[in-house]
C-alpha cells in the first residue's frame, strides 16, 4: 500500500462484495410512510411504528430538503450524513469521472501520542473512503437529502446507464447503509475502499521527530489501522445482493490501547446485514422523527427557515451528549485535512452549542457531559508552576478528554499568555444548559466546582493598584492584542464571580471563598474606555477590524449590559469579519431591539457574501480561506432563535426582534431559561397567543408583545391571576401552563407559515 512517499492516491481495496443475501433479509427498504410495525423496530425503539402524518413538522422538513442536480466535488458542497460519531459525505473527486467517494470518518478516531500538543499528538486522524466505481462516466446526478429521515437518495446517470441509491447512517448502530439498484449497462458497478495515511494533517509546529502511524493492514472486507501508541481503528464493509438490488453496510470502530476495533467493526456490519436491515431503518427513522418534534420554528423567510432546520440536522448528525465535543469539522474530516485537527476552545465550541438550548435538544449537549466526565484533566492545562489542586484552565486545541498535551494556559503577565478565558467561557455554555433545564445536578456537579477552579486560577493574578482597584496583568485578548486589564478576561471574571455567588446561594453552600468573590466583584477595575467605547484593555484601543469580538463578550453572550457606542465602533470595521462575527452582530442587534438590522447581518452571511475570503458553502458548511469549519452556521442558527425568543435577565420575551417582513411566525416547544417550554403564533404582524409550560416552578416574568387587551388562562381555560401589563408576572407551579391570548384569539397547533418569496434549495440545485 505504501509507495515510499505515503499511501498511493489510487490505493484500492476490493471488498467482499459478492456475497449472496440471506433469504428474507431485504436489501432495500420501504419509502418513508410505508413502514409497518416490526418486532425488532418495536423492541429497539420502545415505540410502535406507524405511518407518517402530514403535520407542520413534516411540511417544514420536506421543504428544507437539500438538493443536488450537479455533482458535488468535496467537503464544501457534498451531502453529509452522521449519527454523532460516524460521519459520511458523498462526492466525486475531479479526474475520477466514473467514481463516487463515500468519505468515512469517526469522532473517536484520534492519535494517542501525548508527548506532543493535542492538535498533533492527540490529532484526529483521517480514515479513508469507500469508492463506488461505475461502468460508465458520470454525466448527471439527481439527489435529495431528506432531513426528516436523514437519508440521501437519488440517481447517478452515466454513459452506460445509471444507478438508483439510498444511503443513511443508522442512528442507533453507527453503520452506513447504501441500497443500490443499477440499470442495464451498470451491472458491473463495484465497491472498494481506499485508506488514507494515518497521520495528522496539521503542519503548524509539527515536531521534526513526528512520524505517521504504520501502514494499514488489509484483509478481506476490512482494513485495520494500528497506531504507534497502541490500539487503532478498523473500517469494515460488506455487500449483499438480491436480484439486481444490492445493500452495502460499512462502519468504523476505534480501540485504545488494547484493541484496533476489528471484532467490533466486522461484528456491527454482520449484525445489520444478517439481521433485519429494514427494521433497523425503521428504528433510525423513528429516532429522527422524535428528534425534530421536540420543537418547531416556522418563519416567512424560507431560505432562512431551511437553513435553520439544516443546522438542527447537522448538530444531530455531528454530536450527542454521549459523543465528543465538536471539532472544527464535526465528524466530517476533510479529505485533504488542514491544521484544525482537534477541539478549539477559544470561541469555536462556545458559539456552536448554544442553539441546542432554545431548540430544546439537551441530548446534544456534549459540552456539559465532557466537563462532567473529564474534569480531572483540567489541572493538566495549568502551567506546572501553578498547579495546586484548586486551579483549573483549558487550552486550545485540546482533545475530547480535555487533554492539551505538553501545552499550558498562559500565565498573566508572562508572554505568551493566551487561552486564559477559555474555561470560564466554556462554563458559560454549561450555565446556559443549567438555566434552560434547572437541573441542580448540572449546577452542583459540573458548573460550581469547575467554575470555582477557573476563577481561582484567575484570582491569584489579580493585584491591587494605587487606585484601590484589582487589576489583571497582561493577557491576550483572543486574536487581537495583548493588554493589561483585558476586557475579555475582566468580563469573564466578573461573570464568573457573580455566578458563583448566585450558585452558592441556590445550593445553600457556605463557601469559604465567598468573601474573595465578593471582594473581586466590588473592586475589579472597570473596563477601560475611550470616546469610541470599551477598549481591548488598558491603553489598547480597538483600532482595526476584529473578527473575534472578544472585547464585547460582556455584551454578548454574557449580556451584562448594553452599550450601543461600543457595538457601533466594532461594527464600523468589517473588513476582517468572519461568519461568526455576522452571527454575533445579528444577535447583538436583537438585544438592542433592532430586528431589521439583525436580519440584515444574518442574511448577509447566509446569502454567501465573501468577506476576508470567508463564506458559507452551498451545503451550509463554512470556509475561512482554504480552511474549513462548522461553527459559524451553527452560531447563525442561534441568531434566528434570538429573534424568536429571549430569556436572559429573568424575563421571557416572545418574538422580541421580528422584522416587519415577517408578518407570520409559528414556534412550538422552544426552551427558555427557567425551564419554560414556549409555543406561540403570530399572524398579520401581531402576536396572537403564547403558551408557556413550567418544568421547574421558576418565577415567570413574560414580555408578551400582544397589542391591546389580552387574557391569561391556565391549560384548562381558567383565568390565572397576574400582575403587570407589557411585562406580566404569573404565579406558575411546576408542571402548570399559562396561556396568554389576544382578546378573541385562541391557541391552535403549530403551522408552517406562508413564504414571503421564492428561494432555491440548499445544496447544488
Amino acid at each position: 500500500m505504501n509507495t515510499g512517499d505515503g499511501l498511493s492516491r489510487r490505493a484500492f481495496v476490493a471488498g467482499a462484495g459478492g456475497a449472496a443475501v440471506l433469504a428474507g433479509s431485504p436489501v432495500a427498504w420501504a419509502e418513508p410512510g410505508a413502514e409497518t410495525t416490526g418486532t425488532e423496530a418495536g423492541t429497539e425503539a420502545g415505540i410502535e411504528a406507524g405511518t407518517e402524518g402530514d403535520d407542520a413538522h413534516a411540511q417544514v422538513l420536506r421543504d428544507a430538503a437539500m438538493v443536488w442536480k450537479r455533482l458535488p466535488s468535496g467537503w464544501q458542497n457534498a451531502p453529509f450524513l452522521g449519527n454523532g460519531l460516524l460521519g459520511v459525505h458523498v462526492y466525486n473527486k475531479g479526474g475520477e469521472g466514473d467514481v463516487l467517494r463515500f468519505m468515512l470518518n469517526h469522532s473517536l478516531v484520534q492519535d494517542q501520542r501525548g508527548q506532543w500538543e493535542a492538535a498533533i499528538g492527540y490529532s484526529r486522524l483521517p480514515i479513508g473512503y469507500l469508492t463506488l466505481t461505475l461502468a460508465g462516466a458520470i454525466t448527471g446526478v439527481d439527489w435529495r437529502l431528506d432531513l426528516e429521515h436523514a437519508e440521501l437518495s437519488g440517481t447517478v446517470t452515466t454513459t452506460r446507464g445509471g444507478v438508483r441509491f439510498t444511503a443513511l447512517v443508522l442512528e442507533q448502530r453507527g453503520v452506513l447503509l447504501v441500497s443500490m439498484t443499477p440499470s442495464e449497462g451498470e451491472e458491473a458497478v463495484a465497491w472498494g475502499f481506499t485508506p488514507l495515511q494515518s497521520a495528522t494533517t496539521r503542519t503548524i509546529r509539527r515536531p521534526p521527530d513526528y512520524t505517521p502511524n504504520p501502514d494499514p493492514l488489509v484483509s478481506d472486507g476490512y482494513v485495520e489501522q494500528t497506531m504507534h501508541a497502541g490500539g487503532g481503528y478498523t473500517t469494515a464493509w460488506r455487500e449483499v445482493r438480491q436480484g439486481t438490488t444490492r445493500l452495502l453496510a460499512a462502519t468504523v470502530a476505534y480501540g485504545y490501547p488494547d484493541s484496533t476495533g476489528v471484532r467490533e467493526a466486522v461484528g456491527a456490519v454482520s449484525k445489520v446485514l444478517d439481521g433485519n436491515p429494514e427494521a433497523q431503518v425503521r428504528v433510525h427513522r423513528h429516532w429522527w422523527k422524535r428528534f425534530y418534534r421536540r420543537s418547531l420554528v416556522s418563519i416567512p423567510d424560507k431560505k432562512l427557515q431551511r437553513f435553520y432546520w439544516i443546522q438542527l440536522y447537522k448538530m444531530a448528525s455531528a454530536t450527542r451528549d454521549s459523543a465528543p465535543v465538536l471539532t472544527e469539522w464535526g465528524p466530517w474530516f476533510p479529505e485533504v485535512g488542514n491544521s484544525w485537527t482537534n477541539i478549539w476552545w477559544n470561541l469555536n465550541v462556545q458559539v456552536a452549542y448554544p442553539m441546542i438550548n432554545a431548540s430544546n435538544h439537551p441530548e446534544l449537549d456534549a459540552v456539559t457531559a465532557t466537563f462532567r466526565k473529564y474534569h480531572e484533566n483540567l489541572e493538566s492545562n495549568v502551567h506546572p508552576d501553578y498547579r495546586d489542586g484548586k486551579s483549573y484552565a483549558l487550552c486550545h486545541p485540546g482533545d475530547r478528554m480535555l487533554r492539551p498535551g505538553p501545552r499550558y494556559v498562559g500565565v498573566p503577565g508572562v508572554s505568551p499568555n493566551d487561552h486564559t478565558g477559555n474555561l470560564t467561557w466554556g462554563m458559560h455554555n454549561v450555565w446556559l444548559a443549567y438555566r434552560h433545564s434547572m437541573d441542580t445536578g448540572v449546577l452542583r456537579d459540573v458548573l460550581y466546582p469547575i467554575l470555582t477552579g477557573a476563577i481561582t486560577y484567575y484570582a491569584r493574578f489579580l493585584t491591587e493598584g494605587s487606585d484601590g482597584r484589582l487589576h489583571l496583568p497582561e493577557t491576550r485578548s483572543p486574536e487581537y492584542a495583548n493588554a493589561s486589564d483585558a476586557t475579555y478576561d475582566l468580563s469573564l471574571i466578573r461573570w464568573g464571580c457573580r455566578t458563583l455567588l448566585e450558585t452558592a446561594d441556590r445550593l445553600k453552600v457556605d463557601d469559604p471563598l465567598r468573601p474573595r468573590w465578593q471582594d473581586v466583584l466590588a473592586r475589579l477595575v472597570p473596563y477601560h474606555r475611550n470616546e469610541q467605547g470599551v477598549m481591548i484593555g488598558a491603553d489598547v484601543p480597538l483600532a482595526d477590524s476584529h473578527r473575534h469580538y472578544s472585547h464585547l463578550l460582556w455584551l454578548y453572550p454574557l449580556q451584562e449590559s448594553l452599550d450601543r457606542r461600543s457595538f457601533e465602533h466594532w461594527a464600523s470595521m468589517r473588513e476582517r469579519w468572519h461568519g461568526y462575527s455576522f452571527a454575533a452582530a445579528s444577535s447583538m442587534e436583537t438585544l438592542f431591539g433592532n430586528p431589521e438590522e439583525a436580519l440584515a447581518y444574518l442574511r448577509f452571511f447566509i446569502d454567501g457574501n465573501v468577506v476576508d475570503n470567508c463564506a458559507i458553502t452551498p451545503n451550509t458548511m463554512y470556509r475561512e480561506g482554504s480552511n474549513l469549519a462548522i461553527e459559524s452556521p451553527l452560531a447563525a442558527a442561534q441568531s434566528v432563535l434570538d429573534m424568536l425568543l429571549q430569556s436572559h435577565g429573568g424575563v421571557l420575551k416572545v418574538f422580541p426582534a421580528l422584522s416587519t417582513t415577517w408578518a407570520d411566525a409559528s414556534v412550538e416547544g422552544l426552551r427558555a431559561q427557567g425551564a419554560f417550554l414556549v409555543d406561540a403564533s403570530r399572524s398579520q404582524g401581531r402576536t396572537d397567543w403564547i403558551r408557556v409550560r413550567s418544568e421547574a416552578g421558576e418565577p415567570l416574568r413574560l414580555r408578551h408583545g400582544i397589542d391591546g387587551p389580552f387574557e391569561v388562562r391556565d391549560q384548562h381555560g381558567r383565568r390565572l391571576p397576574y400582575q403587570g401589563t407589557d411585562t406580566i408576572e404569573v404565579p406558575l407551579r411546576k408542571g402548570s401552563t399559562a396561556v396568554v391570548t389576544r382578546q378573541g384569539a385562541r391557541p391552535s397547533g403549530p403551522r408552517d407559515v406562508p413564504q414571503d418569496g421564492a428561494a432555491p434549495a440548499w445544496g447544488l440545485p
